[in-house]
């Protein structure tokens, strides 16, 4: 054990006195490794960012959850033509599937409409995103009341007019902390009065923030849209019981949607049960393409940086021929030599590892601070990995230099060093 630490202790030896009396050379032949590192841990870090804030933004949502519509998450065999034929699920079909189905937590029914103005008094806060949505929307989507409540039932299927803002829209028109559950708002013309208020969300990768919307009894936006208006994309989204069978009970659902909509057993469904998980499978795998392509053009820069450390490796052998034939010619076996100078590479290649690293962290720490809610993240995990394959690219390109060291003849050494 300590031929080694001695070996690894003369290695960083000569590591570091190579970089000290030959800096632009050495310089140069790091400088493919470091390019190289920062490639591969720049591309993970920014991944792994993107890849958890997206994870962060479906939090709230179950992946269970179930959302049935004329579109499908995923890749279908039904032609084009043919789908865009499919109607649009209804209030009532909504209705039944919350009546009859078992096992399901929650269901509510939702239409995209476009943004609205909201006034109060003298202010008014433009585009506000509606959510015109049923009471269950409210578990469904986990949310979180800073005053008040959400709407219940009785006032979704009437129709009500009442709102729940987010926390932005109420604060640009009552400026909060002041109270606004009690205070009514004029949207579409007519008087709604606000019943409650959602706490801060923040920036979110998919779509508005909550903390810009507004929401209210979808009954209200069908008597304005009607029932029939295709741009409005109505959804019906079911959360089952969590210790139930997922397929089991997407079965059940599309079996008893098509029973109400009459079809027939040879008769294509005319409309899609897609499942949130499917949609976080899909990020994962384009998150896996993105680190995949990374890597192979990264592995390019790597390659340059390896040649380079065999570079420095092979004219370091040739300046210290003399010496390894002095050390063979008072003992030092093949063995010691030949770890000697692989302990060097790997050395040398994990200092560009090292400093491509450190060149990730300070951008990660820049980047953060101008994308607001958007944080850049570098794991422990990336850095071991930058580290790992920089001492493999050094152990790679050092065999080579290494071996043909460790064969060199003691007597010829010396006289070729002379």
């Amino acid at each position: 054990m300590l031929i080694y630490l001695r070996i690894l202790k003369e290695s960083l030896f000569f590591a570091i006195n190579a970089l000290k009396n030959n800096k632009l050379r050495t310089f140069l032949s790091l400088l493919g490794v470091t390019i190289g590192i920062f490639s591969i841990i720049a591309i993970l870090a920014a991944v792994d960012s993107l890849e958890k804030e997206i994870k962060g933004s479906l939090s709230s949502l179950d992946t269970s959850t179930i959302i049935i519509m004329r579109f499908s998450f995923a890749p279908t065999d039904i032609p084009q033509w043919k789908r865009e034929q499919f109607p649009d699920v209804s209030f009532d079909e909504y209705q039944h599937l919350k009546r009859t189905l078992p096992n399901t937590v929650a269901a509510t029914y939702t239409l995209n409409v476009k943004a609205e103005p909201i006034t109060f008094g003298g202010k008014q806060v433009q585009a506000v995103q509606i959510g015109a949505v049923t009471s269950d929307y409210y578990y469904i989507e986990a949310l979180q009341l800073e005053e008040g409540r959400f709407f219940n039932d009785a006032e979704s299927n009437s129709g009500s007019p009442v709102v729940v803002l987010g926390n932005e829209v109420a604060e640009n028109l009552f400026g909060l902390p002041e109270a606004a559950v009690g205070k009514k708002v004029r949207l579409y013309g007519r008087k709604f009065s606000v019943i409650g208020v959602l706490e801060k969300e923040g920036n979110s990768m998919f779509g508005p923030s909550k903390d810009g919307s507004a929401f209210l009894p979808v009954n209200v936006t069908r008597r304005i849209y009607g029932d029939n208006n295709k741009q409005t994309f109505p959804q019906i989204i079911l959360k089952p019981e969590s210790d139930i069978d997922n397929a089991a009970y997407i079965a059940q659902v599309e079996q008893n949607l098509r029973l109400y909509r009459g079809l027939k057993p040879d008769q294509v469904s005319t409309f899609f049960v897609n499942q949130l998980k499917g949609f976080t499978d899909f990020i994962d795998n384009i998150t896996g393409q993105m680190n995949l392509f990374g890597l192979i053009i990264s592995g390019f820069s790597l390659l340059v940086g390896g040649f380079g450390i065999a570079n420095i490796m092979f004219v370091s052998v040739k300046e210290r021929t003399n010496l390894i034939g002095i050390q063979k010619s008072l003992g030092a076996k093949n063995k010691f030599i030949l770890l000697q100078f692989l302990f060097e590479a790997v050395i040398l290649s994990i200092i560009g590892g090292l400093i491509g690293i450190f060149f990730v962290w300070i951008i990660t720490i820049i980047a953060s601070q101008f994308t607001g809610d958007f944080q850049f993240v570098l794991s422990f995990s990336n850095i071991m990995i930058g580290i790992t394959v920089s001492g493999c690219i050094g152990l790679i390109s050092g065999i080579i230099p290494a071996i043909s060291a460790s064969r060199l003849d003691p007597v010829e050494a010396i006289r070729t060093g002379m």
